[in-house]
């Protein structure tokens, strides 16, 4: 005696044609074909559906990290000006007040007063003094200045550079976020679908089971494997969020705010064979340049440090108001006051420092060392990362092709087990290893393609292209 399901009827080979039997089959159908109708819905949280490039756009504009790259550019150009500022003329005014409670005395030879050889004591000054005025410097030769003029640009491309390297982190993470939450997303979906297939068929053994027509131990196995798909599904619902929380985290996006990705994602059209010669796009690398532009900035240090041992020579003028008073009346108009104007210039030569400045010299010379030695060593990382790149990419491309035979294999053989089983001439463990079978070649579809996605992007990082997905 067999039952089966076939566009919504009923068909049934009885052994026993009693007027029972067929009244249980009259119920049976009613029943059946009211869960043949039934569909499992499945809810998911309201959100707006954000594409990659979306999400990179946004990223690109509310990202923190980014954020703070460009306001240490900002920076970099104040650095600049105050660097100009140095070598502008300095004003600046002066002001002083002082009282003598005791005013200062001097001794003076007798011979002024006719006292040869003895000395008369005479008090110089008033009790209360006041002076003011302004003071003005202009450096007129400072090799250190000039060098740190230069230097003070260089920070501003490097600065500007690093702003790009950030951009680039985050491009790279945004992505990389954005596809393992599809790749959680697709493989829910892949469960999901398989799930609904399985609530069905419990359906209809409960049904079988209660009219006598199925095993209580088939009723069990189809539980069993529910259940464990509905683990799954939950675990993965977790996952998926938790995903998405990584992903608005890399945007800059409030965790609270819902969003759903889109169902599916391209990275590039990328067409093999590709270069693995990491020196002919090392110069394209934002991380590469900013590693030159570093050096070129130690190199600029040294050169400030022996600088300092080059002559400096600055002019200066003061003029000052003083006045000189036995009271306290400096606002009486009538009581006079004196100026001084003093115009030069100041020389200086350093001669001896203990040996300061070539210690200073030797220090700023290892830096440049080791900046040579981290662009060796990024030479060396992108030679790899290409390289593992683009064997990841062959070895995905080729996976992605086999698992893709594995699943139409796999979902040919899932609907003969299902169409025996209904004819009754195949078991139900046949049909659940059938859809075990399909399930895994889905979920290794999955992950392969997620890998080739993965690998893409790991070749455009190592190429330095990261940059050309947000445009």
């Amino acid at each position: 005696m067999v039952l089966f399901i076939q566009n919504q009827t009923i068909r049934y080979k009885p052994i026993n044609k009693s007027k029972t039997v067929n009244k249980k089959h009259l119920i049976l159908s009613l029943l059946l074909a009211f869960v043949a109708r039934f569909s499992y819905a499945q809810t998911q949280p309201e959100g707006n559906v954000l594409t990659l490039q979306q999400a990179l756009n946004f990223a690109a504009n509310n990202n923190i990290s980014i954020q703070q790259s460009k306001l240490d550019e900002q920076g970099a150009e104040y650095r600049i000006n105050e660097t100009k500022g140095s070598g502008l003329p300095q004003l600046n005014g002066t002001g002083q007040v002082s009282v003598y409670p005791s005013i200062p005395t001097q001794l003076l030879p007798g011979e002024i007063i006719g006292q040869p050889g003895t000395y008369v004591p005479v008090k110089f000054g008033q009790k209360y003094n006041v002076s003011g005025g302004v003071e003005l410097q202009q450096l007129i030769f400072s090799k250190s200045y000039f060098v740190g003029l230069e230097a003070a640009q260089t920070t501003r491309d490097l600065y500007r550079l690093r702003t790009q390297m950030s951009t680039e982190d985050v491009i790279y993470n945004v992505s990389s976020a954005y596809l393992q939450a599809l790749q959680t997303k697709e493989q829910f979906s892949t469960i999901d679908a398989n799930y609904k297939r399985l609530t069905q068929l419990e359906k209809i053994l409960q049904l079988q089971y209660k009219n006598d027509f199925a095993k209580k131990v088939d009723v069990n196995r189809i539980t069993v494997n529910k259940t464990n798909l509905e683990n799954q599904r939950q675990t993965l619902a977790a996952a998926y969020e938790q995903q998405k929380n990584a992903l608005k985290f890399f945007m800059g996006m409030p965790i609270e705010q819902p969003i759903e990705i889109a169902d599916s994602t391209t990275l590039t059209n990328t067409a093999l064979p590709l270069t693995t010669n990491a020196n002919e796009i090392l110069t394209q690398r934002s991380d590469f340049q900013a590693l030159q532009t570093q050096k070129k900035l130690y190199g600029l240090n040294v050169e400030n440090i022996k600088g300092r041992a080059f002559p400096t020579l600055a002019g200066f003028g003061q003029y000052t108001y003083n006045a000189q008073r036995q009271q306290f009346n400096f606002f009486d108009t009538n009581q006079p006051w004196f100026n001084t104007f003093v115009l030069g210039v100041q020389l200086n030569i350093p001669i001896f420092d203990g040996f300061q400045r070539r210690n200073q010299i030797k220090q700023a010379e290892l830096d440049v060392k080791k900046t040579e030695l981290d662009i060796q060593n990024l030479t060396l990382s992108t030679q790899m990362g290409l390289d593992n790149a683009l064997k990841q990419i062959n070895t995905s491309q080729l996976a992605v092709q086999n698992q893709e035979r594995n699943v139409q294999l796999a979902q040919e053989v899932y609907n003969t087990t299902n169409s025996l089983y209904k004819e009754g001439l195949s078991p139900l463990t046949d049909l659940l290893e059938a859809e075990v079978s399909l399930r895994e070649a889905q979920t290794n579809l999955n992950n392969e393609r997620l890998k080739y996605k993965i690998a893409q992007l790991d070749y455009i990082k190592a190429r330095g292209e990261l940059k050309n997905l947000i445009q």
